[in-house]
């Protein structure tokens, strides 16, 4: 095979040149037309902002968007405050930065908050809006680092789950079957894929033999109509489309269509320069790999080929 580094090298920059023009969300609170426009206006180019003009509403837009970056909340409104809305919002959204914007002297309330780690930073009013914009500004980098640790640490510990099921699987190998099965398994929950598909070759050719694991249920057997695949198995190159519906040379290929498939990752499994298998890894949404996922997967390819030869091996000696 060829240079690894080499490779991964190409592929992660396929992965800069990837379009990354989503904007962080961020959620206004205040219940006074005029402020809560403003502060929508004062936002709006740089963030996805939401907004609601009162702590029960902005709760229900929270249940339906989901998680936001930044919440900036007026203190003093009607039913409730905004230090306590902004409680109400940490069990569920523990990442996401808050901040209080009050005109009264309300400090019991405040370091409270803040003590509790409910908020991030309070501005007294009539802000400034160049202040307030660095402040959020900061606020979203803090969110956005505080995202990347988490994913980090998921990552790991998702990293040393798979290692060692591979280990695991390469030492008690017995049949093909009982090898495939866990090997999928792992894969998908260390990628946080939808579907993950492994499955033998022999010359060059797909076999029906595969193991697979998908959260959407059972996975049909369409790879040996995907270009993707072929591409794989002739170059014996991890072959990858990150944005299905923006890659030509996916666009009329009718499975991806009919899966819902928008993002796709082939592995070939290789021993000895030849290749034994594919590891199919796929998304529901566009998605991107770190480069140390796509070096993680490289070694792993390597420890599925040693377990699919121990198996072989078994399986002749019985």
């Amino acid at each position: 095979m060829d240079n690894p580094s080499l490779e991964v090298n190409t592929i992660r920059r396929q992965l800069m040149t990837l379009e990354r023009s989503k904007k962080l969300k961020i959620l206004v609170v205040d219940d006074e037309p005029d402020n809560l426009d403003l502060l929508y206006r004062t936002f709006r180019r740089d963030f996805h902002v939401l907004k609601a003009d009162s702590g029960m509403t902005a709760l229900q837009m929270l249940a339906q968007e989901g998680e936001v970056a930044v919440i900036i909340s007026d203190q003093r409104m009607p039913e409730m405050k905004g230090t306590e809305f902004l409680s109400k919002t940490v069990p569920q959204f523990p990442d996401t930065v808050r901040i209080i914007l009050t005109g009264f002297t309300d400090i019991e309330d405040l370091v409270e908050a803040i003590n509790a780690g409910q908020v991030y930073k309070y501005i007294t009013k009539p802000w400034d809006p160049g202040e307030l914009k660095a402040v959020v500004q900061r606020a979203a980098e803090t969110y956005d680092l505080l995202k990347q640790r988490t994913e980090e640490l998921r990552c790991a510990n998702a990293q040393m789950a798979l290692l060692t099921v591979l280990v695991q699987v390469t030492q008690a190998a017995t049949s093909l079957e009982e090898t495939l099965i866990p090997i999928a398994t792992a894969f998908n929950h260390s990628f946080a894929a939808d579907g993950c598909i492994v499955q033998l070759l022999k010359g060059n050719t797909l076999v029906a033999t595969q193991g697979s694991y998908s959260d959407a249920g059972s996975l049909e057997n369409w790879l040996s109509q995907d270009p993707l695949v072929s591409e794989a198995i002739a170059t014996g190159k991890m072959q990858v489309s990150f944005n299905v519906s923006k890659d030509p040379k996916l666009s009329g290929v009718a499975h991806y269509q009919e899966t819902g498939v928008q993002a796709h990752l082939i592995i070939p499994i290789t021993y000895r320069n030849e290749v034994m298998g594919v590891l199919s890894l796929q998304w529901k949404e566009p998605y991107t790999l770190r480069e140390d996922e796509l070096k993680l997967i490289h070694l792993s390819a390597q420890l599925v080929a040693i377990a699919l030869t121990s198996s072989c091996y078994h399986q002749t000696t019985v």
